[in-house]
C-alpha cells in the first residue's frame, strides 16, 4: 500500500523515475532544500510498499496572510508529479488533497497552480479537482517558450468565491505577484 509521508532531502536521490516525464520540471538541490526549509509542511512524497518513490507534491504558502481586503494568502502547487507507472491510482489526486488541507489550515483563500497551456491532459485532471483557468500568463515557459494558464481553486474561507475572479484574463509573466 502506498503511504504519503514527509519529503527528505534524501528523496531526491531516488525520484529519478518520477521526474523522467518530459512534463516534470526537475530543479537543482538548492531549491528542493529550500522548499524544505521552509515550507516543510507542504512537501510530501506518495512512497510504495518497497520503499521506491512513486510522487511526490512541493507547494508553499505565500500572499498577506492577515489582509481581508486583498484576499491574497494562499496555497502555491510547485509541482505535483506521479512515475508514469503509478499513474491512474489516485496518487495525484490524494497530494493535491492533502496539499489543499494544508492550506486549508493555514486558512488561505485559495490554492494556484501554473500549467503549460498545451497539457490537456494535466487541465484536466486539475478541473476534475475543481480548479479553473483564472487567468493566461504568456510567455512563462521558456525551454520551449509557451503560455501558461494560472489555475484557482477556492478555500472555504473564501465563501464568495472572489478570488476565482481575474482583473485581466491575459498577464506577462511581469505581472505576476508571486513567483
Amino acid at each position: 500500500m502506498t503511504t504519503l509521508r514527509q519529503f527528505s532531502l534524501c528523496d531526491i536521490f531516488s525520484f529519478n523515475k518520477v521526474n523522467l516525464d518530459i512534463l516534470t520540471e526537475t530543479y537543482n538541490v538548492g531549491f528542493y532544500g529550500r522548499y524544505l526549509a521552509k515550507w516543510p509542511e507542504y512537501c510530501k512524497v506518495a512512497e510504495g510498499p518497497t520503499g521506491d518513490i512513486q510522487g511526490y507534491v512541493l507547494g508553499k504558502v505565500e500572499g498577506a496572510k492577515n489582509c481581508d481586503i486583498k484576499r491574497d494568502w494562499h496555497g502555491h502547487v510547485t509541482a505535483v508529479t506521479v512515475a508514469p507507472t503509478n499513474r491512474r491510482q489516485g496518487l495525484a489526486s490524494a497530494l493535491m488533497k492533502f496539499l489543499e488541507d494544508t492550506t486549508i489550515a493555514h486558512d488561505g483563500y485559495f490554492v494556484d497552480l501554473f500549467v503549460r497551456a498545451s497539457n490537456e491532459v494535466a487541465i484536466g485532471f486539475y478541473q476534475k479537482l475543481g480548479y479553473i483557468v483564472y487567468r493566461e500568463v504568456r510567455d512563462y515557459y521558456s525551454q520551449p517558450e509557451e503560455d501558461a494558464y494560472d489555475m484557482r481553486k477556492a478555500m472555504p474561507r473564501d465563501k464568495e468565491k472572489s478570488t476565482l475572479v481575474a482583473k485581466k484574463r491575459s498577464i506577462s509573466p511581469s505581472e505576476l505577484e508571486f513567483h
